[in-house]
């Protein structure tokens, strides 16, 4: 009809209709993808916008990546694009740099081994520029109040990992507790700043010791800052804000032990969940 609105059109693979229901379960369509897969599929994959998560505070939108795998079949995967022209303007942070920051803690992630943040990249997409994650599944049974109470190990690596990062915005609802037992952590938008900001509800280790492998890790990741990591994050990131870093890591190799809340600042971001 004249003047009607066209379809978007529907990735090959699963129908629209199937790919919404998906989005509307928290599916994964492609079940469990290597890691080294996901980047490439994520990096080059074609991307199709399904529906915005309208319970972020920027525009983030829920999408399937379409490419093709080492066999030449169709790939599909479900995704989360955050376009820079998306993101709200904060006092405290730079205009569109958010998804910056998000691949720059997937870059840190990975430098440290942990596995903590899915695989990020930066990309073009329908909106433009921005930060497209993998989307992860999440088990539904563990209760997430219950869960950042814990002494799970997984969980205390996200802690050290957020004070390297200077996380103001570790929420319960930003950690991800996966279905083969690993806890991974989302939306870390608001990393990296200059000043202290560090805001989590994981102080169950405030002021404890670091392990062996927590001293080794992060005398890894401060070698590799002044290599690879280091360039990779300046492409993301302010000098200035890449050598705040590398001084909290200082830190917590000379203090030998996990921080402290400041009393001068909020300790937990609001909301907590």
């Amino acid at each position: 009809m004249p003047g009607a609105a066209a379809e978007p059109p529907e990735p090959v693979g699963l129908t629209r209709a199937e790919l919404e229901a998906a989005a509307m379960e928290g599916r994964q369509i492609a079940g469990d993808l290597d890691r080294s897969t996901a980047m490439r599929l994520l990096r080059e994959g074609e991307l199709d916008v399904i529906g915005r998560l309208l319970t972020a505070s920027n525009a983030t939108f829920f999408c399937v990546v379409t490419g093709r795998g080492d066999d030449g079949a169709t790939l599909q995967a479900s995704c989360v694009y955050k376009p820079r022209r998306g993101e709200r303007p904060l006092y405290d942070f730079p205009d569109g740099t958010l998804a910056c920051r998000e691949v720059g803690a997937h870059l840190v992630s990975e430098a440290s081994g942990w596995d903590v943040v899915p695989p990020t990249v930066m990309r073009d997409g329908p909106l433009g520029e921005g930060m497209v994650q993998l989307w992860m599944e999440t088990d539904e049974r563990v209760d997430l109040s219950e869960l950042v109470m814990s002494d799970s190990p997984a969980l205390r690596r996200i802690a050290v990992l957020d004070a390297v990062l200077n996380n103001a915005d570790r929420k319960a609802g930003h950690l991800l507790p996966l279905p083969d037992g690993r806890i991974q952590g989302i939306d870390n938008g608001l990393c990296f700043a200059i000043e202290p900001k560090l805001r989590t509800v994981l102080w169950r280790w405030r002021g404890e010791p670091l392990t062996d492998d927590e001293r080794a890790t992060l005398a890894t990741l401060r070698a590799n800052v002044a290599g690879r990591l280091g360039a990779e994050l300046e492409s993301l990131l302010s000098r200035d804000e890449v050598e705040a870093m590398i001084e909290r890591i200082d830190f917590l190799l000379e203090t030998g032990r996990m921080p402290r809340p400041d009393r001068n600042r909020p300790a937990i971001p609001w909301p907590p969940y």
